[in-house]
């Protein structure tokens, strides 16, 4: 049991891995509206960590790095910041990001947060904004983190808010389930809302990192996600925690609608039954319309196929002037474009119709 627990785990990692590396250029893309959007959660990150001119500071999962480069600008030339991340490619969208800012007093390293290789008691600061909740295992991170963090040291984390706070992102995924065509995620398995709770993430931490930690609801710029971020003082221990969307799917003819009444007569979910999918991810607001696909075969979808942004085929969206419009590569391009992440705040969209391909092909 303990031998296939250990074994799905390790699947999962890879398949993060993979994840990481293949939005890295997307993410590097997209870095501004990124850094625009949570703005308020980096604001809130650095007040709580509380850096020191002078402090050795730990970022996980940096991403672009830029939280950490401000708090490179706070530490100063007797600090030093080690910006990390687990994925190759993002590491380099990290260097690239902080040579374009021309920061000094920073290291980067390749850094599994599960498996940290630096010394114990060897940082002043943690840093991780929207990591810990997509790691296989955050409890063994955590526990990694108390164990580098020196006992006067402090972490600062933000994840993800519950699904409820985030309907931009679950409204889908939750009729689906209420509707009984797709089963509910499982809220402890890595994703975006895999520490959306405030008790889980509390209860993650203590124990491991912290005695006394506290926390606040903080939105986003643009109001979704909501996220949760938390700070932890460490006590003393005795004796000794978008992908981009270019390119076009291959062809299929087999098109499916969700939403309302199904143009084709056979929902997404339905479809999924005999075997066929749209390529997406694993965390649950992406898991809509039969979309729910183990790691292993995600990974294979992927690279054959490309995300759910490049298997939308078309779109009904109610417009802010309460005109129904249908957009697709032929008709009202800019909104077909807008719906697959070049934009935001265009409309409601009443029903989605994607490419799907059969799984294992």
């Amino acid at each position: 049991m303990q031998d296939d627990k250990q074994t799905e785990r390790g699947e999962m990692r890879r398949a993060s891995l993979e994840i990481a590396e293949a939005i890295a250029p997307g993410w590097e893309r997209q870095r501004a509206f990124v850094e625009a959007t949570a703005m308020p959660v980096q604001e809130w990150l650095i007040k709580e960590l509380q850096p020191r001119p002078g402090d050795t500071v730990l970022e996980l999962a940096a991403g672009a790095g830029d939280t950490g480069f401000e708090v490179a600008a706070i530490i100063g030339e007797g600090g030093k910041l080690i910006s990390s991340d687990f994925a190759p490619a993002m590491l380099e969208v990290t260097r690239r990001r902080g040579a374009e800012r021309g920061v000094a007093n920073v290291a980067y390293r390749l850094i599994d947060a599960e498996a940290i290789e630096l010394d114990t008691d060897s940082v002043d600061r943690v840093l991780c904004r929207f990591g810990y909740m997509l790691m296989t295992d955050p409890a063994a991170a955590l526990a990694e983190t108390r164990r580098v963090l020196r006992p006067s040291g402090r972490l600062a984390l933000a994840v993800w808010g519950s699904p409820d706070q985030n309907p931009f992102f679950t409204a889908i995924a939750s009729s689906l389930v209420a509707g009984g065509h797709m089963p509910a995620p499982d809220p402890t398995q890595p994703g975006v809302f895999n520490m959306g709770s405030v008790e889980r993430t509390r209860g993650l931490l203590e124990g491991r990192v912290s005695r006394a930690c506290a926390s606040r609801r903080c939105p986003s710029a643009s109001r979704s996600p909501a996220s949760t971020s938390t700070r932890g003082s460490s006590p003393t221990r005795p004796g000794r925690s978008p992908s981009s969307c270019v390119g076009s799917p291959r062809p299929s003819t087999t098109p499916s609608r969700c939403g309302r009444e199904s143009r084709s007569n056979a929902s997404p979910a339905r479809r999924a039954t005999r075997s066929q999918a749209s390529p997406s991810a694993r965390s649950p607001p992406e898991q809509a319309g039969g979309r729910s696909i183990t790691p292993r075969s995600l990974i294979a979808t992927m690279r054959a196929y490309r995300l759910s942004c490049d298997n939308l085929l078309s779109a009904e969206v109610v417009t802010a002037d309460g005109d129904l419009r249908t957009a697709s590569r032929d008709e009202h391009p800019d909104l077909f474009w807008a719906l697959r992440g070049g934009g935001r705040g265009v409309g409601v969209v009443t029903s989605l119709e994607f490419d799907l391909h059969p799984l294992g092909a």
